[in-house]
């Protein structure tokens, strides 16, 4: 299965061995990672490279991390995908970074609303969930937005609170 997804102005598909590069300029920007829990800008190629290959067999499952490319000019902006956080390939978390130079474009939207059709339209799931950092206003916005609803506030450690978003398949619960 090749997964696929086209929006107006992106290519969300998977990742290939040339998209490392664009990816790992991304990774290594302390912006773009801000809000990423554990994260580090001490990135290799051969360190993406292992992180990627790894997600080969949830390719075959439909979902995975996925680069996030511009249209227009083959760009890599980002990576998203839909995971398997929780064992349970009926509910997935949805997750994005993207490069900072793109960010209040509605690239974000774009990205987060087609993960969730195509979750639920073509994998079938019954629920998506985000999670993210409280201080993270505007991934917060942006699953408000995408019509995902708060269903829980927790401390993640001493510094951080975190915030869980979900949205249901309604078609599946009929």
């Amino acid at each position: 299965m090749t997964i696929f997804i086209e929006t107006d102005r992106l290519l969300i598909r998977e990742i290939h061995p040339n998209d490392i590069d664009g990816l790992l300029d991304i990774y290594r920007d302390f912006r773009n990672l801000r809000f990423i829990p554990n994260s580090n800008l001490n990135w290799t190629s051969e360190k993406l490279n292992e992180k990627y290959s790894k997600i080969i067999q949830d390719y075959k499952n439909g979902f995975g991390i996925f680069a996030v490319q511009l249209k227009d000019n083959g760009q890599i902006i980002g990576e998203a995908g839909l995971f398997n956080s929780f064992n349970e390939l009926n509910h997935l978390e949805l997750g994005y970074i993207l490069d900072n130079k793109f960010w209040r474009k509605g690239y974000g939207s774009e990205i987060c609303s087609s993960l969730i059709d195509y979750g639920f339209n073509t994998l079938n799931l019954d629920k998506i969930t985000a999670r993210m950092f409280k201080e993270n206003i505007a991934s917060i916005r942006l699953s408000e937005k995408c019509g995902m609803k708060l269903i829980q506030q927790e401390q993640v450690d001493r510094l951080n609170d975190s915030c869980k978003f979900e949205i249901l398949n309604n078609v599946n619960l009929k």
